[in-house]
């Protein structure tokens, strides 16, 4: 199967051109050249943005485009003038697509987003979810039955450059005592990049259709169980002091930057992703994910994390809700 990757060479996508690769498959990857791993798999390259450069693809043929980073509905419509040139579409979307208020049990019939109105194509944390409404809804409009649209949750793994998950697991694998967002029941939900590479790759190859979310792993865990995989895989001594919601909630909206990921008191890590698992959907073992995901940040040489609490926050909020547990014991 011949396969043109738009954006493949970042995570999601090199996962996917990592294990299009290892099958078999004959792999283009169009991106523009800003980071081109040196242990990519040897495959077709063909510099360009997409914003403009895609007649850099004039003269080829694949069987089925996947993009990776279509962010607004014009970016859908530059692929779809490309349709000559292939069969089949994939758009990695994202669960995202549904608002923050959603019921347990949620899946692909619950309601999404409107578009936004006036349309824009600037990218923020309210119109995200919107834009990739849209930009489903145009490839839809393109390609009609022959359009495959991906919508993941929260995605972890090696290579993950959001180091949100990372933050956790190298923090519960340092030692020491660690402030966790609690409750440390609260579920949580993460698909491994590897795993939902293998599930978008299988559903190419079936010439699949329609809508999927996609989130993991295969067990029910809550926070408690990323946490104490993560010390019990490193044999570290940390141990965890689980601070409350209402604590938590009453430092701000920078909380949210803090302990990333977590969405106590909704439905967010609640998905069924039921009909992605009736179409053969698997997943690793959580542990595994833990592990690879510690060894991935020790070989990069474990950098200042991007996202998640600094040494010295933590210590501060340590200070803060053992000083607020003590009052409230002295107001008993």
């Amino acid at each position: 199967m011949k396969l043109l990757v738009i954006g493949g060479t970042q995570f999601v996508g090199r996962a996917f051109v990592e294990e299009a690769a290892r099958g078999g498959e004959e792999v283009t990857v169009f991106h523009r050249g800003a980071s081109e791993p040196a242990d990519f798999p040897d495959v077709d390259h063909v510099h360009g943005d997409r914003d403009g450069q895609f007649g850099r693809l004039q003269g080829r043929a694949w069987d089925v485009v996947l993009d990776t980073c279509a962010y607004f509905p014009r970016a859908v419509r530059e692929v779809a003038a490309l349709a000559d040139s292939f069969d089949g579409y994939a758009l990695i979307s994202t669960l995202g697509v549904h608002p923050d208020d959603m019921p347990a049990g949620w899946n692909e019939e619950t309601a999404t987003y409107q578009p936004p109105f006036p349309q824009t194509e600037d990218v923020t944390g309210e119109s995200y979810g919107p834009l990739k409404v849209a930009c489903e809804r145009e490839a839809v409009r393109a390609f009609g039955g022959e359009c495959l649209i991906i919508r993941p949750g929260y995605i972890v793994g090696p290579h993950d450059p959001t180091d949100r998950f990372t933050y956790y697991v190298r923090r519960a694998a340092t030692g020491g005592q660690m402030l966790a967002p609690g409750p440390p029941e609260a579920p949580f939900q993460v698909v491994d990049v590897r795993d939902l590479a293998t599930f978008m790759l299988d559903r190419v190859r079936a010439g699949d259709s329609g809508v999927y979310g996609v989130v993991g792993p295969g067990v029910p865990i809550a926070m408690r169980d990323v946490l104490e995989t993560a010390r019990d895989a490193a044999g570290a001594d940390t141990t965890f002091t689980w601070a409350s919601e209402a604590f938590l909630n009453g430092l701000g909206d920078e909380v949210y930057s803090w302990f990333p990921m977590w969405e106590p008191g909704s439905g967010a890590h609640t998905y069924n992703a039921g009909k992605a698992i009736a179409a053969g959907l698997r997943h690793r073992p959580f542990r595994d994910t833990v592990a690879d995901t510690l060894a991935w940040d020790a070989d990069r040489g474990r950098p200042d994390f991007l996202r998640g609490l600094s040494a010295q926050k933590e210590v501060e909020l340590l200070a803060a809700w053992h000083n607020a547990a003590d009052s409230a014991k002295d107001d008993m």
